[in-house]
């Protein structure tokens, strides 16, 4: 296992990273995954996701991208954009959130979606960042409030439920085990984050009635320079967690 990471590199910042991760069903290789977030302008960041699967004549390529602030440990999302290409329907839509008039709206709308106004809104990546955040303040349970492309509010809601030390490619990590609350049990989704590691998502599980759909396991991870990291303290600016 590489060098344990700092909680953060400056102070009020976030970590920027990259990280890759192989996507499985049934512990086969499907697919790949690549997480990155940097940080783009005055307390504005952007967290990409790309994943590429195929499974049989199944496939799915994506990219997710959201642009937010992040001022006193709150994450405040501006703009979401998702691609999808594969099997079935290809999709592309935009959502924007204009804190300013309180109003979301959709490349799918000329008008401003019917959803009422929240400060507390995420979009559909930049909530997994404010999960890291509370888990670092040591909170137990989260609640989000959605906007799906639509324009329907959706609540998603975390409990943890405690700490494991699992294997992954990069070795074995103790990390807070974090179960998504559903209104029924046919679905169930898992979310692994690893405290050394600045809280990073290292893995996933996804299922329907018990039935794995498919599991994410992060295989390597990296630690980018923050832009205004100040000149004498840019040594050792990367870390690396891929196995030895």
């Amino acid at each position: 296992m590489g060098a344990l990471l700092p909680t953060s590199l400056i102070a009020g910042e976030l970590t920027q990273y990259q990280a890759s991760y192989d996507i499985l069903r049934k512990g086969k290789n499907h697919g790949e995954a690549v997480r990155e977030l940097k940080k783009v302008g005055e307390q504005t960041y952007q967290l990409t996701y790309h994943s590429n699967i195929e499974w049989m004549i199944f496939s799915d390529k994506r990219e997710e991208t959201s642009v937010f602030t992040y001022l006193d440990d709150k994450v405040t999302p501006h703009h979401y954009n998702m691609v999808r290409t594969g099997t079935g329907p290809d999709k592309d839509y935009k959502i924007d959130f204009d804190t300013q008039n309180k109003v979301v709206t959709s490349s799918t709308s000329k008008y401003p979606l019917k959803c009422e106004w929240t400060d507390e809104f995420q979009d559909a990546i930049s909530y997994q960042v404010q999960v890291r955040e509370g888990l670092r303040k040591g909170e137990t349970t989260f609640s989000f409030p959605l906007v799906d492309k639509k324009g329907n509010r959706r609540d998603y809601n975390f409990e943890v439920t405690g700490t494991e030390m699992i294997s992954l490619p990069i070795g074995n990590i103790e990390a807070i085990k974090v179960k998504r609350l559903y209104d029924n049990d046919k679905r169930q989704a898992l979310a692994w984050f690893a405290p050394e590691m600045d809280y990073m998502l290292v893995r996933m599980w996804k299922g329907e009635k018990g039935v794995e759909q498919f599991e994410v396991q992060m295989n390597s991870f990296t630690v980018t320079q923050p832009v205004s990291t100040p000149a004498s303290s840019t040594e050792n600016t990367e870390a690396s967690a891929e196995a030895p």
